[in-house]
């Protein structure tokens, strides 16, 4: 267990690195409905996936077409949070964000200042980051989001994200999964908020 454990803790510092990089200015975005799922996969990436424990799940190159089963951590109770806890009506949007990154930042100021538009979705920001990061991010960025019943910061201690359900480009990476646990859309990166709002009520 303490290997794997260490393998994944790697793994997540691999990426770390690789996604910070990726959160630039650049301005650019991938996105794809279901019917399209495609990523554009770091090389790096792919060579840390590649080198996993031959009992790990290999981390899926493609956006996981149903919800598959995780673990994270709910941050501001640290209570167990699993597929099972998930709201059973209404889009869930699954955000992984890295709190430092500005594009996480506008998007979740955006999600916040249209929340009126998307408040029939359930929102869970999912962050392999140091807690205490995470702990201020809708605070300082989305504050119309805190405090609402729709909306969790989940604390991903075992990188399950990039292990189960996508190792993305960029962030933010955004997956808006349909209450039955399927695959909508999926986006790496900043995208305008017309789009979001619209993807985040398809």
């Amino acid at each position: 267990m303490t290997t794997r454990t260490n393998r994944l803790s790697t793994l997540a510092g691999v990426l770390f690195i690789l996604l910070a990089a990726a959160c630039n200015n650049s301005g650019n975005t991938e996105h794809s409905s279901s019917q399209v799922a495609s990523s554009a996969v770091p090389q790096q990436a792919h060579a840390a996936a590649d080198h996993q424990h031959p009992h790990q799940p290999v981390a899926p190159a493609k956006p996981a077409a149903a919800i598959p089963d995780f673990t994270f951590y709910i941050l501001k109770s640290g209570i167990r949070f699993t597929k099972e806890d998930l709201a059973k009506t209404g889009n869930i949007v699954f955000i992984l964000f890295d709190p430092t990154c500005g594009h996480c930042q506008h998007e979740a100021n955006d999600i916040g200042n249209h929340y009126d538009e998307v408040k029939n979705a359930n929102f869970y920001f999912v962050s392999m980051n140091d807690p205490a990061l995470m702990a201020t991010f809708l605070q300082t960025w989305a504050k119309p989001l805190v405090g609402k019943e729709n909306v969790e910061v989940l604390y991903d201690r075992s990188a399950d994200f990039i292990n189960k359900f996508h190792i993305p480009s960029q962030y933010p990476a955004t997956y808006v999964y349909g209450a039955n646990g399927e695959l909508k859309e999926y986006w790496n990166g900043e995208r305008n908020i017309k789009e979001i709002v619209a993807a985040i009520n398809k």
